[in-house]
């Protein structure tokens, strides 16, 4: 299914559904930080997702990191809550969301690194590469969030 993106666009449909989701900042003992290339947009993201019914939101990131990446990992911090309303995301199955994101830091605790049906490509990054990469801007800003070390989460 394919996704796109908008961002403070005046021509974005109107959003159909809104989702609570999360994502996680993953980083290896050099400091890099796990991404993946999603297959539906073609563009570099944290790994993440719509929370399940069964979840708590600490948990969906722990299951969509292991879903989309093959890591186990466990929650460590809060990044920040990330729920701008220009922010609108369309799919080709006529879904428009609005996407509520809490983005979490998390560690490592097993598993191995493997793409999976959402994505093209799973790899750690080095933060001075961060910007190569194409990217949302609502991806970009958690990053920014994270590399900023900031006292308290983002709450915007």
């Amino acid at each position: 299914m394919a996704r796109t993106e908008y961002y403070d666009d005046p021509h974005a449909p109107e959003p159909n559904s809104l989702v609570v989701a999360a994502s996680a900042v993953v980083t290896d003992l050099h400091g890099r930080i796990l991404l993946q290339r999603r297959r539906d947009n073609d563009l570099w993201a944290l790994p993440g997702g719509g929370m399940d019914m069964g979840d708590s939101l600490p948990g969906a990131a722990v299951r969509e990191v292991k879903e989309e990446t093959g890591l186990d990992v466990e929650i460590t911090g809060l990044v920040g809550t990330y729920t701008d309303p220009r922010h609108v995301i369309a799919y080709s199955d006529g879904e428009v969301r609005r996407q509520f994101n809490v983005c979490f830091t998390a560690r490592i605790t097993g598993g191995e690194l493997a793409i999976s049906d959402e994505s093209t490509e799973v790899r750690f990054v080095a933060p001075a590469e961060l910007e190569a990469l194409p990217m949302h801007h609502t991806q970009r800003l958690r990053l920014t969030h994270f590399l900023e070390r900031r006292a308290a989460p983002y709450l915007g």
